[in-house]
């Protein structure tokens, strides 16, 4: 018999029940949620991250020491940075994103203006989570 219209298949919940029980297996894996450039980003070992544009050359490794969390076997929780906690990443490339194509214009003034602007980020490779 089909199922009506909205109804969930039994694979629906199986693979639900699947996804599940990896996040469970993922709890063991140590991470930590970092802040750099204004905003925060959540990190594993071997990971790669795009952030805001950092004064480093590349194959340098940084040390990024706002931690707000680091989990894994144990949560630990910072008020606000988590107290000698660090993440070690090698800097990969410094480069500019996508180019972004403004134009601005008024109407029946016959103004425009048109330009472009690339935002200049860095990509790391997390080496290390220490703390």
């Amino acid at each position: 018999m089909p199922h009506a219209k909205g109804s969930k298949s039994a694979s629906f919940f199986k693979e639900r029940r699947l996804k599940s029980a990896s996040l469970l297996k993922r709890r063991n894996i140590m991470y930590a949620v970092i802040e750099t450039g204004g905003k925060q980003y959540r990190v594993e070992l071997n990971d790669t991250l795009y952030v805001e544009k950092l004064e480093a050359n590349e194959g340098e490794e940084i040390t990024l020491d706002k931690v707000l969390v680091l989990g894994g076997e144990s949560l630990k929780v910072g008020a606000p940075y988590v107290e000698g906690a660090k993440v070690v990443a090698e800097v990969v490339k410094n480069g500019k994103g996508k180019k972004i194509n403004v134009f601005t214009y008024r109407t029946k003034k016959g103004s425009k203006r048109a330009l472009g602007h690339r935002q200049p980020y860095t990509k790391l490779l997390v080496k290390a989570i220490e703390g």
